[in-house]
């Protein structure tokens, strides 16, 4: 499963208060053109199908991800579990743009990164995610150029690092976490866990990307 890249990885490390900031940044650069590339050949090879329907097809994909992704974390422990939700919230990022291409929303634009923030809860209006942004964006430039990064004892930066990335991601109970340590117990919490907070961004996303009078499409399955 793909996980965010390396340089994303040390950024975030170096930087844990504006992880989430520097995770829909980049996911916009990298993501945003999949997203646009996957709209335009799927309604190619299916001409004339209804934006909620393809729509339903990213969220569907995306979940399944999320899914794997939980049992992963569960069979890996605590260092797991960080990485899980790591790799959860860049796979709703990418979920996110693609629901927004299907309703002919531009994946690559700015902007998309503020609606991130907003449906993935980081913060809850649209202006205060771009002052965080914009923080985040400065201090990228600023350690592309000084080589700001951080020197804090590793156990502390994975934990705040952990906390951050869990509630980008919608994990936001500390017991799921925890519960991750236990065996057996800790794959189903996981699957279930991401799977939920998947599907309700899913939900989100639609209500925001779908445009507004558009008829409401019938009960969707799994």
């Amino acid at each position: 499963m793909e996980g965010p890249p390396a340089r994303l990885w040390d950024r975030m490390r170096d930087d844990p208060q504006y992880a989430p900031e520097h995770l829909a940044l980049e996911a916009v650069r990298r993501l945003g053109p999949e997203a646009a590339q996957w709209a335009g050949r799927a309604r190619a090879e299916q001409p004339g199908i209804p934006a909620d329907a393809l729509a339903d097809q990213a969220a569907r994909k995306f979940v399944n991800l999320a899914r794997l992704s939980g049992a992963v974390s569960g069979a890996a422990g605590l260092p797991g579990a960080v990485l899980d939700v790591g790799v959860l919230a860049w796979t709703q990022a990418r979920m996110v743009l693609h629901i927004a291409a299907a309703y002919d929303v531009d994946p690559l634009h700015t902007d998309r990164a503020t609606d991130l923030l907003v449906l993935q809860r980081v913060h809850k209006v649209a202006e205060s995610a771009r002052l965080a942004l914009g923080v985040a964006a400065g201090r990228e430039r600023a350690d592309a150029l000084f080589g700001l990064g951080g020197h804090r004892p590793l156990g502390r930066v994975m934990l705040q690092l952990s906390v951050r990335l869990a509630r980008m991601a919608g994990v936001r109970a500390a017991k799921r976490m925890v519960a991750k340590l236990v065996p057996g117990a800790a794959i189903v919490l996981g699957t279930w866990a991401n799977s939920s907070a998947t599907k309700e961004l899913a939900e989100r996303s639609r209500e925001l990307y779908r445009p507004r009078g558009a008829a409401l499409p019938g009960p969707r399955q799994g």
